[in-house]
This record gives C-alpha cells, structure tokens and sequence, in this order.
C-alpha cells in the first residue's frame, strides 16, 4: 500500500492550526478577552478533531494489518498531533487559571 503523502502533510497542516489556535486563546487570556480565547479554544478543536477523521481514515485504509507502511513523515504528522493535542488541554487550564486570576483581582480592587 502506497502512503498518502497528501493526508499525512493534511495531518501536519491541521495540527499546527489546533496548537496555534490554542496559543492564540492562552493570549487572548492574558489579556482578558474571553470570548476570542473561548472562539480560539473551539478553533483548536475544530481543526483536531479534522485531524482524528483524517488519523481515523488512514487507521481503516490500513485495516489493522500494517498494510501502510510506517515512514519518518508519519512519524513526524504523530508527533504533531500528540503535541497539538497536549498544547490544547494545557490551553484549556491557562485560560480557566486567567479567568479565576480576574475574578480575584476584580474582587480585591471592588474592596478597595
């Protein structure tokens, strides 16, 4: 079976946006703009969860007979994804540690 090189750099291209998307919320954070880091963290997902249909059409293409054969490319589309996913939940809990950040420093200056 021949490797489907255009999958695997859609694999790449899809994580990179996930991760990206998940800096991007982890900005908007800090800066206090929670709805576009809200519209960044759905982004993030958007674009993994194009990656896992991807993933999940190369895995039936191979039927779990090992019929694709393991390249360096692939290895590499993995790597991203496994760190586009990582960058992704770690996004999550900044985002949620800003906002609890906000709450208590809008609180402590409403005492004032």
């Amino acid at each position: 079976m021949e490797i489907n090189e255009e999958l695997i750099i859609s694999l790449i291209v899809t994580a990179g946006e996930s991760k990206s998307c998940a800096m991007e919320a982890i900005q908007a954070a800090r800066d206090g703009r929670w709805e576009s880091a809200a519209a960044f963290l759905h982004q993030s997902d958007e674009a993994a969860h194009h990656c896992h249909q991807t993933q999940t059409q190369l895995i039936g293409e191979d039927q779990g007979s090992g019929r694709t054969p393991v390249s360096l490319i692939m290895v590499h589309a993995q790597d991203h994804i496994m760190n586009a996913q990582l960058c992704r939940e770690m996004a999550e809990e900044i985002v949620r540690l800003y906002r609890k950040f906000d709450s208590f420093t809008s609180q402590s200056k409403d005492t004032r």
